[in-house]
């Protein structure tokens, strides 16, 4: 038996190397698909701690086991992607790579798991019952329909019963895990919107498709039109980013284009959403006497969390700091390609408070001035630990 106080001490021992990988990675962040420093720098420690880790096919990601036994394959997945952001912080580890940081927490996420595979290496290595505990660390978080679908691809699930994950969260403050059973994060889709038509001078609308004016009816009228075609409590939700049309002010353009993200609570709702929007785009532009063409890119399916793996984190966070440590959250609609493994195995996502205390909800996610309470990757790593010892 492991007790509680030996995870606490085997993660305390790391934490300033823990630390310092976070800021290593930090300092050097890398996009979606470019991870090759993070990738490299992730399995030679690993190879370090006498495991085998195997880069994926690409070059990017990190699959390793630890431990053995015939038992089912219980897996700890962190995420390596940084976004295209700048680093506004005036702190030592601020990246140096332009227009690129860790504004999610990726580099927290990739500690822990670390930490984590690091003392279950040392318990294995040292003849401890572990099982097989597999770490995977997964490119391409941050772009649909994620990387983790290459993980899968590379039979990174193979023999899994079961995985878990964190999610950095600025709402809570260091010290607390947010736990819920079911949807945790939303579905998220991208659309795109093209419209065509003939052109023409702007003092004569009439005589051609306003085809500036049929996005602006787009625009206007899509959410709109979705809200009253599906259940209000399916929480589907589209949001436009990015429009483009013309280049003077008396020409009634050709083409036209609108970038959005479609969101769902709803699994059943998500599947579809896609035929709702290019039906309600293609009715609303007929008037118009333009074109429609309408593209939506599925991203991420909702991330259900299975009742039995939230228990086992909730146990693991009460052993370990007791009742004031956990606390309940809200199903947020963001999007999270975790997603695609709780679609084939048992699992659930935590959210691990990282704000540090007195400025819960100051920050948020995606910022350029993002940061954390370092304090929180021993948490995460500790909290890891109990929970899949436990399994």
């Amino acid at each position: 038996m492991i007790e509680p106080v030996e995870f606490a001490e085997r993660v305390h021992a790391r934490a300033d190397e823990l630390v310092a990988l976070r800021r290593d990675l930090h300092a050097h962040p890398e996009l979606s698909g470019q991870e090759v420093r993070t990738t490299a720098l992730v399995a030679d420690r690993l190879r370090q701690a006498g495991l085998a880790p195997r880069t994926l096919p690409g070059g990017v990601g990190v699959l390793c086991d630890v431990g053995s036994g015939d038992g089912p394959v219980r897996a700890l997945r962190a995420d390596l992607d940084a976004l295209p952001l700048s680093d506004v912080k005036d702190v030592p580890y601020r990246s140096t790579v332009a227009g690129v940081t860790h504004a999610c927490g990726h580099d927290v996420h990739t500690a822990a798991v670390l930490g984590a595979g690091l003392v279950l290496a040392e318990l294995a290595a040292a003849g401890r019952p572990i099982g097989r505990v597999r770490l995977i660390f997964q490119p391409a978080e941050e772009v649909l329909p994620g990387g983790a679908l290459a993980v899968i691809a590379a039979d990174g699930l193979a023999e899994v019963g079961r995985i878990l994950a964190l999610h950095c969260d600025p709402r809570l403050t260091v010290g607390q895990i947010g736990l819920r059973v079911g949807p945790i994060t939303a579905a998220c889709d991208h659309v795109t919107v093209r419209l065509s038509g003939a052109g023409g001078h702007s003092a004569r609308p009439q005589l051609t498709g306003d085809l500036v004016h049929a996005l602006g009816t787009v625009i206007n009228q899509t959410p709109a039109a979705l809200s009253r075609r599906v259940d209000p409590r399916a929480g589907l939700s589209l949001v436009w980013g990015r429009v483009a049309a013309g280049s003077a002010a008396n020409v009634i353009p050709r083409t036209g284009e609108l970038e959005g993200t479609l969101r769902c609570l709803d699994p059943a709702t998500w599947e579809m959403a896609p035929m709702l929007v290019t039906e309600i785009v293609e009715a609303l532009v007929l008037p118009y006497r333009v074109a429609a063409g309408v593209e939506v890119l599925r991203g991420v399916p909702p991330c259900v969390n299975e009742s039995e793996s939230v228990r086992v984190l909730r146990e693991a966070a009460l052993v370990a700091w007791g009742p004031d440590s956990v606390c309940g959250t809200e199903q947020s609609l963001g999007g999270e390609d975790f997603a695609w493994y709780l679609l084939r195995v048992p699992g659930a996502l935590a959210r691990l408070g990282v704000a540090p205390p007195g400025t819960a909800g100051t920050l948020d996610l995606h910022r350029s001035d993002f940061d954390v309470d370092e304090r929180a990757i021993g948490i995460g790593a500790r909290l890891l630990l109990g929970a899949v010892l436990s399994l």
